[in-house]
């Protein structure tokens, strides 16, 4: 009882584990884009007041920008969040505006082609897999104002994306002139991105996660291997009791077999030895004349073959060896016929008796054909024997 109460409690918890293992399942939200191609395309705005951080959220004033695309943007980003990236961009100043400390007396055109180097923040803060802060660093060149000059930049932004190719870049640069007698500037991007050629990783949740359930699995797995296990051992001492118990029968029936043989045998020698007890039935010479005292022995054999009814029986007829071998033959078949005729009238059934008719040739003693006997010692081969031959 308490091995069938652990074999059914151990299939209960694999069935938990198994139910378990098949809600907790690998999904989109379990990985992450690592590394990819980004093309962008959106507006530039230019913030013209003299200096990256004076009048910084001055839009009516200080930010400028066109009424069409004017940033485009291509990018490689790798595994380790690191990115480098290709921006050009154009722009108008226009008339009035105070730019290198001058006010312009004509609309300026503005064109800038940076580089640079950013860093994904989301390898410090963890996966949000749709909100992409980054900080980056870089140089450039920009002609504004009739002035060309190269520039260190800075850069603050994120993307947010709607799915995984599509995405909305916002981002903010400093721009520091490497011309002393120039100013330096704020230049502003918000676009539409396209993510491309991309490799995705399983996040550190979508790595736990796929730890559980290869952990379950593997508990499952064990846990169906030790079921099929014990379900193979019950299997096998099952065989092994049935073997067992098949033996067993085997040896009582052999047993029993052996039993009614030994009592059959027993049986039969009893039913011989009764035979075997009626005096001999002798012929007088010469002759197939069933005598009286004959008649009396075969009296007696009628009571044993009626008190056994499958009781089947051989007689065998001898004469001696007086005349030739073939009288001798045909007088032994006279002889037997003559009992089985007897037997026969008295409601013996035909099919219980066998006979043989052997003539001289078994000879009870040395009275053949070359020795001379008396007639006592030739009578003792005129005789007939009754011997069962199926019970």
């Amino acid at each position: 009882m308490i091995l069938k109460k652990s074999f059914l409690l151990a299939i209960l918890i694999a069935n938990i584990f198994i139910t378990h293992s098949q809600t907790t399942e690998i999904t989109k939200k379990d990985s992450t884009i690592v590394s990819s191609w980004i093309a962008g395309i959106g507006f530039n705005i230019v913030d013209d007041s003299d200096d990256v951080f004076h009048r910084l959220l001055d839009v009516n004033d200080a930010w400028n920008a066109v009424p069409y695309p004017s940033r485009l943007s291509i990018g490689r980003y790798f595994k380790n969040g690191l990115g480098l990236e290709a921006i050009a961009s154009l722009n108008k100043y226009k008339k009035g505006k105070t730019v290198d400390g001058l006010p312009l007396e004509s609309d300026k055109n503005y064109y800038a082609i940076d580089s640079r180097l950013s860093y994904d923040l989301n390898k410090l803060i963890g996966e949000t897999a749709w909100f992409d802060p980054y900080i980056g660093a870089g140089i450039g060149y920009t002609h504004a104002n009739d002035s060309s000059r190269g520039t260190y930049n800075a850069v603050l932004g994120f993307r947010t994306w709607f799915n995984d190719k599509i995405g909305l870049d916002v981002n903010s640069s400093g721009k520091w002139t490497m011309n002393p007698v120039l100013t330096n500037h704020l230049q502003h991007a918000i676009g539409v991105v396209y993510r491309f050629d991309t490799e995705k990783e399983l996040t550190k949740k979508g790595k736990a996660k796929l730890e559980l359930i290869e952990a379950l699995a593997m508990e499952t797995t064990k846990r169906n291997d030790s079921i099929a296990l014990a379900n193979k051992v019950a299997e096998e001492n099952r065989l092994l009791t049935e073997q067992l118990e098949k033996e067993k029968e085997i040896a009582r029936i052999a047993k029993l077999e052996k039993e009614n043989q030994q009592a059959l045998e027993q049986e039969k020698s009893e039913i011989q030895t009764k035979i075997d007890a009626l005096e001999t039935i002798y012929f007088p010479f010469d002759s197939s004349y069933i005598t009286q005292s004959s008649q009396i022995k075969l009296s007696k054999l009628i009571l044993i073959l009626n008190e056994y009814p499958k009781l089947l029986i051989e007689i065998n007829s001898n004469t001696d060896s007086r005349g030739s071998a073939s009288y001798n033959k045909n007088l032994s078949e006279k002889r037997l016929q003559s009992i089985i005729d007897y037997l026969i009238k008295k409601g013996v059934e035909m099919n219980r008796i066998v006979g043989k008719a052997n003539g001289e040739e078994h000879l009870v003693n040395e009275c053949d054909d070359h020795t001379t006997c008396p007639e006592i010692k030739h009578k003792q081969n005129r005789r007939s024997e009754i011997k069962i031959i199926n019970f």
